[in-house]
């Protein structure tokens, strides 16, 4: 066997070395970095707020409907044709206004016919008065006989009747002959017309010839549900809720753009059945309309106060939170710096507030800022909304 040769021999311990060389540099970095991995995780940071109780104002949000003060569909009481429309359509209008002719030539001579009648029975009244008052003279000295005093008598009833008969076929023909004139029964804004001029009409026809709607002021219809009147009286009897003063109460509208009504409203009436179909009750209230703003038809939200709640909380709206089922809830820190899951109950939305009546209470502190960060039994670390922020330790040093 030949021995190997000596440089050979140096060749192979200078690559040994090298790797031994290698290998320690390399076990030097890791032994520094283990001592890091092991370091436990920071607490996160989380801005919390305390709660107290306050009185609050509740106000409730009603949907609704507008509708006109007074509307009056106009409808022909006489029969005829129609010779002159006299009005501009979607115009205002006033009480007493014409803003219809129909042809009055039948009605005409039907007040004169009516008109001569009642003279013809005037003039026999006249007749029979004159020989009732001669007979009642003569009877007295035996002059004519009683029956024939009695027969005068009546005649002359007969023609008094007659008279007033006349003049009631008069006023009726009088009547008719107004009727051919339309004339409007209130004051508003009238809309479009069915007719035109030549048109046939009929008196008492199914089919309005225009419609007049008083719309200044204005009432909106809103719908309240019977369970929350009933909820809201059953809390006014517990305490929980002080009733508003009696009297008027005012009522704010949001119109469908989102805007505020710049006029404030009062409600008129309460309805005292329910909707069987629907199961609310209908308030209404009344506006001020001088701009014309309101039209009838339009849907509307209406703010009405309906009392004071003495110990509400108030949560900022990025505080709250829901659950897979929709309950909400908010993230309270403990004595022990541990994050809590609570329920709450929500009555509604004041502002950038939402109003709970249940699941927290006065002096617990909640989670506002940072909830993404956390979850129920974590270990936070707290700082107090408003507060100045802790300085860092290098810092200070």
């Amino acid at each position: 066997m030949k021995t190997p040769s000596r440089p050979l021999i140096r060749s192979a311990v200078a690559v040994a070395a090298s790797a031994l060389l290698l290998a320690a540099c390399t076990g030097g970095k890791e032994q520094g970095a283990a001592p890091g991995a092991g370091a436990p995780p920071q607490a996160p940071a989380v801005t919390v707020m305390t709660v107290a109780t306050a009185s609050v104002p509740m106000v409730t949000e009603l949907p609704g409907r507008t509708t006109p003060y007074l509307i009056a569909e106009l409808r022909p009481q006489v029969t005829g044709i129609v010779t002159e429309r006299a009005f501009n359509e979607g115009s205002e209008v006033k009480a007493g206004q014409v803003l219809y002719r129909i042809d009055p030539a039948p009605y005409q001579a039907a007040y004169d016919s009516a008109k001569a009648a009642l003279a013809r029975a005037e003039a026999n009244a006249q007749v029979a008065r004159i020989k009732a008052e001669r007979h009642a003279g003569l009877v007295k000295i035996e002059a004519v006989s009683k029956q024939a005093n009695d027969d005068a008598q009546a005649a002359l009833k007969q023609a008094q009747a007659e008279v007033a008969a006349a003049r009631a076929a008069l006023d009726k023909a009088k009547i008719d002959l107004d009727y051919t004139r339309l004339k409007s029964p209130i004051a508003g804004r009238i809309g479009r017309s069915a007719v035109t001029a030549g048109a046939l009409v009929t008196a008492n026809q199914a089919q309005a010839l225009a419609t007049v709607q008083q719309l200044d002021p204005i009432y909106v219809d809103l719908t309240q549900s019977s369970a929350d009147m009933l909820r809201m009286r059953s809390e006014i009897a517990a305490g929980r809720l002080q009733a508003s003063t009696k009297g008027e109460v005012p009522v704010k509208l949001i119109l469908e753009d989102g805007s505020e009504y710049a006029a404030e409203g009062r409600l008129a009436l309460s309805e005292v059945t329910v909707d069987e179909g629907t199961g609310s009750v209908t308030l209404r209230a009344k506006f001020s309309n001088a701009d014309g703003v309101l039209l009838p038809g339009m849907y509307v939200r209406a703010r009405l106060p309906q009392g004071t709640r003495s110990d509400a909380i108030l949560v900022p709206h990025k505080a709250l939170s829901r659950d897979p089922l929709g309950n909400a809830l908010v993230m309270a820190v403990d004595a022990e710096s541990k994050v809590v899951a609570r329920p709450v109950q929500v009555a509604q939305s004041l502002g950038e507030h939402w109003v709970v009546t249940g699941g927290v209470k006065a002096g617990e502190r909640i989670i506002v800022e940072g909830l993404q960060k956390v979850r129920p039994g974590a270990t936070v670390k707290a700082e107090e909304a408003g507060a100045a922020p802790a300085a860092p330790a290098a810092a200070a040093q």
